[in-house]
């Protein structure tokens, strides 16, 4: 008879459970590596992205160069529209034409709400149009409760994200253009003789940080988009909701040190690597084995001194037909107290055939003679 099995594979043995607070009224850090979440308090909770929304704004951009619509010297006239406009500014001139790559250091590193809405009128005619090709886009990319209304981030009660939502689009920003992504960890940028500084406090610390953007807005208080790469381990930490920008730098660095100082990353398996044969009934292979779909890693507390259980699950025994690199298992990581933090899928090794039928009679015959250690491994 067919059944469930669970081969115990290995335990890790820690503390206590780590747990981080923080004064934030949204956040998440997350380790890019193992795609695992360390920590996330109101991760779902809409709220006023402020400036970080234009991290949305530069990965349209971005995505405009790579398909060739738009040229880094392409060159946008700067509106009226964009040349009153007021909050953070990267101080246009009206009239002027500005090359496309001005334009993006002035979005990134000067968080100019001007040059925003001339990449926006640049690219789509207008300002409005290109907010609504921003909230198709935002569908596309899997932006789950993300409502743009315009193109800088200015406090509008409609225009709202959370925090995992931009933790998606940074993650794609990485992923997606790293040819281009060396702009989010410039720290200054000179236009019109008016030298300002990138607000990102982590790129003027110890850590150094190579993005990407700050915001504040009175609707949501000052928050912050880091992402910080030492060796081979990449964080990204998401705030929102503290009181001052002082708070904001003091908070982000003290929560990406925890990421790093008290977390590791733990390799269970490289992609494609056997962990282990299991048998086959009734196949032109008596056993396969099951292997890695793609790395297997997770991010653990270093004092963690629970048992952290790892369990692969497959249904014994395997019954052709089965194509090789088919789903046929999992290795599951689970708390001591059973509480899953993750699964992975597992893979056959090879292509299983069924038997043919007088096979199989002879198969089953041997079977209820000598029992099932006709079909161990």
């Amino acid at each position: 008879m067919r059944k469930l099995f669970i081969v115990l594979f290995f335990t890790f043995f820690y503390s206590s459970v780590f747990s981080i607070e923080t004064p934030a009224k949204q956040a998440i850090l997350y380790d890019y590596e193992t795609n695992t979440v360390i920590f996330e308090k109101n991760s779902d909770e809409l709220m006023s992205p402020s400036s970080m929304s234009k991290i949305m704004t530069i990965y349209y951009v971005f995505k405009k160069i790579k398909e060739g619509e738009v040229a880094l010297d392409d060159e946008f006239e700067i509106s009226k529209k964009a040349w009153k406009k007021g909050g953070s500014r990267m101080f246009l001139n009206l009239g002027s034409k500005v090359k496309v790559e001005d334009l993006i250091r002035g979005i990134i590193v000067q968080s100019g709400n001007d040059a925003c809405i001339a990449i926006a009128e640049g690219i789509s005619g207008s300002e409005d149009l290109f907010v609504e090709e921003l909230n198709l886009l935002a569908k596309e990319l899997g932006l789950r409760n993300s409502s743009f209304t315009n193109s800088t981030g200015w406090p509008d009660p409609d225009h709202l994200m959370t925090i995992r939502d931009l933790l998606t689009i940074t993650i794609r920003t990485i992923e997606d253009f790293p040819e281009l992504y060396h702009y989010y960890s410039e720290k200054e940028f000179t236009y019109n003789d008016i030298k300002q500084m990138n607000r990102n406090p982590l790129l003027f610390s110890s850590l150094s940080s190579d993005g990407l953007k700050t915001g504040h807005t009175s609707l949501g208080g000052y928050g912050l988009v880091a992402t910080v790469k030492k060796e081979d381990r990449r964080l990204i930490l998401i705030l929102n909701g503290l009181s001052s920008s002082r708070n904001r730098t003091k908070e982000s660095e003290r929560l990406i040190k925890i990421g790093f100082n008290q977390f590791e990353n733990i390799i269970v398996s490289e992609k494609g690597k056997s962990l282990i044969k299991v048998p086959v009934w009734a196949g032109n292979k008596k056993s396969i084995k099951l292997l890695a779909d793609n790395k297997i890693s997770l991010t653990v507390p270093k004092r963690l001194k629970k048992n952290l259980k790892f369990k692969i699950k497959y249904q014994s025994p395997i019954i052709p037909p089965v194509k090789k690199h088919q789903k046929v298992g999992k290795l599951v990581i689970e708390k001591k107290n059973g509480e899953l933090l993750k699964e992975f899928d597992l893979l056959s090794s090879d292509n299983v055939k069924k038997i043919g039928f007088f096979s199989k009679i002879l198969l089953n015959l041997k079977y209820l003679l000598l029992g099932e250690s006709i079909i161990s491994k």
